[in-house]
């Protein structure tokens, strides 16, 4: 089996990462919710203003995963977080190392840069990811409810 091999994203890899948001919509059972395209990608990941980052993981000359992350700041710490937005790993390839992988190159860059902490949201449903997080030593923090504006609500507070 190939070895696994994990780079940050350039601006070539916004279809591939377009592919891996639609295998996470999907295993998510969001795939309705989905509209995001390759310009997409492109313009807030790669453009003049960059919203995200993004690492790709490879098994070989293959796409197997990716994760989309960006940093806040914690003003409790006085020092940056690094938020995962996003963490895939094709199916057929879960429990090989991917995202293992890639949570210790996110911690890696999240200690390079100084970060107080790193966090992400994970459905309650998604038993396999939940004790995969706590075995990496992991909190799940049932205290905070994650709360979002969207849509018609949005513009409806912004005017």
């Amino acid at each position: 089996m190939p070895a696994l091999s994990i780079r940050r994203a350039t601006r070539r890899d916004a279809p591939v990462i377009v592919r891996l948001i639609r295998g996470l919509a999907e295993y998510e059972r969001l795939a309705h919710e989905m509209v995001t395209t390759a310009a997409h990608i492109r313009r807030h990941g790669f453009g003049r203003r960059r919203y995200f980052e993004a690492l790709i993981c490879r098994r070989g000359r293959t796409a197997v995963g990716f994760a989309l992350y960006f940093f806040t700041y914690s003003t409790f710490l006085g020092r940056p977080t690094l938020y995962l937005e996003d963490l895939f790993v094709l199916p057929e390839e879960r429990g090989r190392g991917a995202g293992r992988a890639l949570l210790a190159e996110l911690a890696r860059i999240a200690m390079r840069r100084g970060c107080g902490r790193m966090e992400w949201a994970v459905l309650d449903w998604n038993k396999n990811s939940i004790r995969f997080y706590k075995r990496l030593g992991a909190k799940l923090r049932r205290d905070w409810i994650l709360t979002r504006l969207t849509g018609s609500a949005l513009r409806r507070l912004a005017h």
